[in-house]
């Protein structure tokens, strides 16, 4: 059997009752955590608009399917890209390190968004994503994702349109024929470019969203009779071989269905690139206990692996002059000087980009390659900070962030995040029953509720 075909048997045979209780635990985790990631970007991510006014005016926005967050009605399609893509407008979603991204985002809108069209119950969605999960990182694995990136692809785009296909295919019923034939027609939709570093541009969570529709797209093709590549994965020209130089493919199914990459899936407790979460771990760390004043401070020094060097390192003089939230988001620099000044880095965070206070810690703030810390990757996403202040060194090395599924938050820091993203959408009422309809998704009839519950109230909707 070849493992496209052994992931899709993987996928069509997933039954929540059968999976280990702490994998259903997590993935409700994982749901709530983006939930509230959607609710917030939907009103306070400056390319919402642009999204919705496309949406519409290409007629996608008139339906039966939900958008957290949105009181608005959507095709499926539209629902599916427009929650995807909303997912990831914060840079706020959850990562997998090994695989290097971010699965959440494109399967969980393509599961939900199936699950209305079907009428699914909770426990099938829920059991859809972690299959959509295991094979988006599964895939990453076996690029490996470090080549996938060298030659500038986003792998949460590309192995997430997978990840996205196999939950609606599992959401919908397929069989494994039916699967391994939406992975093979998700594979002429894989698409996602890292050229958004270049100039902050919002593609990154374009193309996200577009995986999610896509992968639902490939879905309903197969659900109605569609005939999908063989051997999408491992064929001579399929995707292993033509998105990375040097595959490994047998490293896809290696331990199925008894180690869960969905466990190795960490959540962000800072919107910025994870690869940035060490050295602001370390900077509130060593602010906390050593009370250092901005102005006290000489220097800083970022040690961080090769990957976070090529995004958050790199070019110097780019990363030390950060214009908009993308720039900042993906700039060590700027995330480890909102640290250190002012001991917190949230979404507020980014209102400083232009602050003075930040912009002088800008200019003493070094990122460099740093062989201790690559030496931990890809099983962690660490870092080492270096503060000279008051004519003293301090140094921290974090091995495992904050948020790591080695250090992963509590349901009651899960909460919070969740609360501080959506109270100020929902109100705290709804904000605290659409999280208990989350965390109870398993036994829910249907999602259809639960996507209609994270529909804004007007006395308490921001503007857009």
């Amino acid at each position: 059997m070849g493992i496209t075909a052994e992931l899709a048997q993987f996928t069509a045979n997933i039954r929540l009752d059968r999976l280990p209780p702490e994998v259903v635990q997590r993935t409700r985790f994982l749901v709530l955590d983006l939930v509230g990631n959607i609710v917030r970007a939907r009103h306070d991510a400056e390319s919402t608009a642009s999204f919705l006014g496309a949406v519409r005016a290409i007629g996608m926005a008139a339906g039966n399917s939900g958008v957290f967050g949105d009181a608005a009605r959507y095709t499926p399609a539209g629902a599916a890209f427009l929650n995807g893509a909303l997912a990831h407008s914060l840079d706020f979603d959850d990562t997998h390190a090994a695989g290097s991204l971010h699965p959440g985002a494109p399967v969980i809108p393509a599961a939900l968004t199936a699950g209305e069209m079907a009428g699914a119950s909770g426990a099938d969605v829920l059991a859809a994503i972690v299959a959509g999960y295991e094979i988006t990182c599964r895939i990453a694995l076996a690029l490996p994702a470090g080549e996938h990136y060298d030659r500038g692809f986003h792998p949460t785009a590309t192995c997430g349109a997978f990840g996205a296909a196999a939950a609606a295919a599992r959401v919908f019923g397929l069989d494994a024929a039916g699967v391994e034939g939406a992975l093979g027609t998700v594979l002429s939709q894989c698409a996602g470019s890292l050229q958004f570093l270049v100039n902050g541009a919002w593609t990154k969570r374009f193309q996200v969203g577009w995986a999610a529709c896509n992968g639902l797209m490939a879905a309903t093709l197969v659900r109605e009779g569609f005939k999908g590549a063989a051997e999408a994965l491992e064929g001579r020209h399929g995707f292993l071989h033509a998105y990375a130089p040097n595959p490994k493919p047998e490293r896809a199914v290696q331990d199925l269905g008894s180690v869960f990459e969905l466990m190795h899936t960490a959540v962000k407790p800072y919107p910025s690139c994870r690869y940035g979460h060490a050295g602001i771990d370390a900077a509130l760390a060593l602010r906390a206990a050593n009370d250092i004043k901005p102005a006290e401070i000489a220097a800083v020094t970022l040690g961080l692996p090769r990957a976070g060097m090529m995004l958050i390192g790199e070019p110097a003089d780019k990363k030390a002059d950060p214009q908009n939230v993308v720039d900042g988001q993906f700039s060590g620099p700027f995330v480890v000087s909102a640290a250190l000044a002012t001991g917190a880095m949230g979404w507020d965070s980014y209102e400083l980009l232009q602050d003075a206070t930040v912009r002088n810690l800008l200019a003493k703030v070094t990122c460099t390659f740093d062989p201790e810390i690559e030496a931990e990757f890809p099983a962690n996403m660490s870092g080492k900070l270096t503060v000279a202040a008051r004519g003293q060194t301090f140094a921290q090395k974090v091995v495992v962030p904050k948020g790591e599924p080695d250090n992963f938050l509590t349901e009651a820091e899960l909460r919070a995040k969740f609360a501080g993203l959506t109270q100020a959408v929902l109100g705290a009422q709804r904000s605290a029953r659409l999280a208990d309809a989350v965390l109870a998704l398993d036994g829910a009839p249907d999602v259809a509720g639960l996507i209609r519950l994270a529909a804004p109230l007007a006395s308490a909707r921001l503007a857009g």
